[in-house]
């Protein structure tokens, strides 16, 4: 169970890529270690940096009631939001078989991970402020240990840009072995559409994964991620020999002051080559009827879900169709929220919406049922979530896109995209080589030639 955290305000200032290189050579893998990152240039949010005991009693998590205690975060002096709970994962999975779905299950579905936090640091981007949080008796200790780790952050942090800077592919890269061939993948598009077509679903969201051979060190792996693709729901997160490295720009699931959000993914572009260029990517996507299609089909599967836990009447739609940025593609994005009851608990709300309709389609039991069957794999962490969830019913969660997965021996990115009746097969395996090749350069790799080429045919 994890101990309520007290903050302390820091004199000092931080480099938490600093802290996190020193932490992951101090806190043994019976422990598990934490990021979760709104960005190399995040100007607004808060970032998470610590460990604590990995747990697999989850009995405390799920009951937790998601609506705050409106004393717990005074209006002044201003404190972090974040005073003690879990973060951790759920595999896409875990959620698919808890909804009924058939899933594939093997040696490397880790269905849930979740660590109990004891320590960690708090970073406000807005002000710059750095607060300590730890229990009360540790509280003393524990800045004197980040007291020590800021007069060595220097040294750490030349070392870490040496070995994390470069984006280019490394010498004697690993060959990247892909689940599907694109021919594979553009077939299995055309079976989405002709399920579509005879009313089995609306959309489908399909995926692929690329695997590799990797031992080398998912921190500089993950500081290569996060320099070339900043993201506001980035994270590094290991749990034993398991390491989750990403930089994901989708917030899944939100709950905070009796309210609960979710900003849904669906509709990408590449970034172009010149500034006219990209204008006029930003705004195909924007005006792309496939693509609004796409999104707003995601937008009603997620009001259906939140109403499971809602208030009746309070459900609303706070954005539609907006184009966000991000050094690799243009993302349309939306915006879902709503009142929760006063008697939902975190379990509820995750068996509510998880997995994400974003990830799955709909309708989403059907949609499942049917990647089931032609994947024929399984996604393991890959378009599941990752965040916290606090003590006081506070939850943010991020998607699993955008993400590496390692165990120590090997390092896998999935990468799919929503396939309607409007969906062409190349474009389609087009959009999933762009979403993978960023993630597996962090790797030092590159995609599978046959699939490169779709990016410069």
């Amino acid at each position: 169970m994890p101990v309520t955290l007290r903050a302390r305000l820091l004199t000092q200032t931080l480099d938490l890529e600093a802290v996190l290189t020193a932490l992951s050579a101090q806190i043994t893998f019976e422990q598990g270690l934490f990021w979760l990152d709104a960005g190399a240039d995040a100007r607004e949010g808060w970032s998470y940096l610590g460990y604590g005991t990995v747990t697999s009693d989850t009995a405390a998590l799920r009951s937790t009631p998601i609506t705050p205690d409106a004393t717990a975060h005074p209006a002044s002096p201003p404190v972090p939001p974040f005073s003690g709970g879990w973060v951790g994962w759920l595999s896409y999975e875990h959620g698919a078989q808890r909804a009924g779905a058939p899933v594939h299950i093997d040696e490397t579905t880790l269905p849930e991970a979740w660590i109990a936090v004891s320590r960690a640091v708090a970073y406000d981007h807005e002000s710059g402020g750095v607060w300590a949080l730890a229990a009360e008796s540790d509280l003393d200790a524990w800045q004197n240990a980040l007291r020590a780790m800021s007069t060595e952050s220097v040294e750490i942090s030349e070392q870490a840009v040496g070995e994390a800077s470069a984006m280019t592919p490394l010498p004697h890269a690993a060959q990247v072995t892909a689940r599907h061939s694109v021919g594979e993948y553009t077939t299995l598009v055309e079976q989405c559409r002709q399920a579509i077509r005879a009313g089995d679903a609306y959309q489908l969201c399909l995926t692929t994964r690329f695997s590799l051979p990797f031992t080398g060190d998912p921190i500089a792996a993950y500081l290569r991620l996060r320099r070339a693709n900043p993201a506001h729901h980035g994270g590094f997160v290991r749990v034993d020999q398991h390491a989750l490295l990403s930089a994901s720009p989708e917030q899944f699931l939100s709950a905070a002051d009796g309210r609960v959000g979710t900003k849904p993914i669906k509709g990408t572009r590449p970034r172009g080559a010149t500034a006219e260029q990209d204008a006029s990517l930003a705004r195909e996507l924007f005006e792309s009827e496939k693509e609004r299609a796409e999104n707003v089909m995601i937008v009603d599967l997620m009001r259906n879900d939140l109403s499971r836990v809602s208030t009746p009447g309070t459900i609303r739609v706070d954005a539609l169709w907006h184009v966000e940025s991000y050094p690799a593609v243009h993302q349309l994005v939306s915006a879902v929220s709503s009142e929760a009851r006063a008697d939902v608990t975190a379990g509820e709300l995750l068996d509510a919406v998880f997995p994400a309709g974003s990830m799955t389609g709909a309708p989403k039991l059907s949609a499942m049922t049917l990647l089931s069957q032609l994947e024929g794999a399984p996604r393991g962490v890959y378009s599941g979530c990752f965040g916290h969830i606090d003590l006081d019913g506070r939850v943010d969660l991020a998607m699993v896109i955008r993400s590496i997965v390692v165990d120590g021996q090997t390092a896998a990115v999935g990468a799919g995209g929503g396939i309607t009746w409007l969906s062409e097969a190349e474009p389609e395996a087009q959009e999933v080589a762009t979403k993978a090749r960023a993630p597996l350069a962090a790797l030092g790799a590159e995609l599978p030639e046959e699939w490169a080429r779709l990016l410069h045919d």
